[in-house]
């Protein structure tokens, strides 16, 4: 789930005391006062850690902070939750490039989903109990030890669920389940193309595909991903870096397909909706494409508004088709959201998902978890662990020592990645130029 102010299940951290961060970092975002409390109440304290936004840039914007918080004292219908996995989605790349509108402005705690065990409950939590392993979600604030959460948005997990895959399931899969099944209809015998189909999402939608019989699927990844894929059910691999993904899916399918998802935009949401069949529905639900280096790119984001599709009613009534766009972040009806996560642990209990893990990073290394998923080297989630890195450890991809702040694990890069986003806003402003040039 997206970050979203005044939102419903927004979380509420812990009543802190900070750490003097060293080396200038930013102080970390404030918390109000917990609801009762006054300087004369005394109340244990323990610290906690947790990854702070302070700035929208580069990697080194998500900063490492310990903090020393006091016993909270939970509100109605709250439990504390120590949490042992964080997701890392997309949104959380945008959000620290600027880029995602619902997130509060920084000093920031991101993060949207995980799990862990319930440390403490409040009054008139019934449901609930101090040790239960549980799912948890809120509108930002999970990227920390120590979260306070309404008891409504924390779900049991299944016991052979490990803490990763509880983390990893929540907005991946209730994003894949929302837009086949409440939006698209999905029944059987239809056709499904999903792009970025080894990413998160992409296996969810994939898995959930194969729940109805005879759906075939067409799937978009670099081709060292195919194998992944095919074996995880998709039944047409497409390297969307060497092929025209459009004209592969027309030697196999003439007609096109019945159903697209679209995290991409610009020019893939124009050929999308050339590739439905009549009454075929396309769903829009991201815009991967105005994301390039570490840093917003305005030439990237140009060109993806200047290929963006655009219809007329009349067009569209003429077409046969649908168009749909879906954000999670925007989805105020918690009662969908928990009924449907609801069917989704008990499709996993019942062994038809199971959420792949591609990769486990600590807070530490939060700058190299970021890069791979930029990248687009990840098969499946990429997971954050908020416990410390142990001393003898060394931290993934990276020869930074185990205690170095978060943002130093992707000071290694820093020259090429300057040099790799100049040649890419370059392209990008050259391409720009190009098509307008054509008009």
């Amino acid at each position: 789930m997206s970050a979203e102010e005044e939102a419903p299940g927004q979380q509420r951290q812990p009543e802190e005391e900070e750490k003097k961060p060293e080396g200038g970092e930013e102080p970390p975002p404030a918390a109000s006062p917990a609801p009762g409390s006054s300087p004369a109440t005394q109340r244990k304290t323990q610290s906690f850690r947790a990854l702070v936004l302070t700035g929208h840039g580069g990697y080194d914007k998500v900063k490492l902070h310990v903090k020393t918080e006091a016993q909270p004292q939970l509100k109605a219908g709250e439990v504390l939750v120590r949490v042992k996995a964080c997701g890392l989605n997309f949104a959380e790349l945008l959000g620290r490039q600027g880029l995602y509108d619902l997130l509060p402005a920084p000093p920031v705690i991101m993060g949207m989903e995980g799990s862990g065990v319930i440390e403490a409950v409040g009054e008139g939590v019934e449901d609930r109990k101090v040790g239960d392993r549980v799912i948890a979600m809120s509108r930002s604030g999970m990227w920390q030890e120590l979260i306070v959460v309404p008891a409504d948005l924390t779900f049991p997990m299944p016991e052979q669920m490990s803490f990763e895959e509880g983390a990893a399931l929540p907005i991946n899969y209730l994003t894949a389940y929302v837009m086949l099944f409440e939006m698209a209809n999905l029944r059987p015998g239809k056709s499904v193309l999903i792009h970025m189909a080894a990413g998160g999402v992409g296996i969810a939608a994939t898995q959930l595909c194969q729940t109805v019989p005879d759906v075939t699927i067409f799937g978009t990844a670099s081709a060292s991903k195919h194998e992944t894929i095919a074996q995880g059910g998709v039944t047409h691999p497409i390297d969307y870096r060497t092929r025209d993904y459009v004209e592969e899916i027309r030697k196999i399918s003439p007609n096109g397909v019945d159903i697209v998802l679209d995290p991409l935009g610009g020019s893939d949401t124009q050929k999308g909706f050339s590739l439905l069949k009549p009454l075929g529905t396309l769903i829009i639900f991201g815009a991967a494409n105005i994301v390039t280096g570490q840093k917003k790119n305005l030439f990237a984001l140009a060109k993806t508004w200047y290929h963006q599709l655009s219809l007329t009613a009349l067009k569209l009534m003429q077409s046969n088709k649908t168009i749909g766009g879906f954000h999670l972040g925007f989805l105020s009806d918690e009662q969908l959201i928990r009924t449907t996560l609801l069917k989704l642990v008990e499709l996993y209990r019942q062994g038809k998902i199971k959420p792949r893990i591609d990769s486990c990073y600590h807070f530490e290394e939060v700058s190299d978890a970021m890069r791979r998923m930029h990248e687009r080297q990840n098969i499946g989630k990429v997971i954050l662990i908020p416990e410390a890195k142990k001393a003898k450890e060394k931290p993934t991809g990276s020869d930074a020592p185990a205690d170095a702040p978060a943002e130093s694990a992707g000071k290694s890069a820093t020259d090429e990645t300057k040099k790799e986003e100049e040649e890419e806003e370059a392209a990008a402003a050259a391409a720009v130029v190009d098509e307008a040039g054509k008009l």
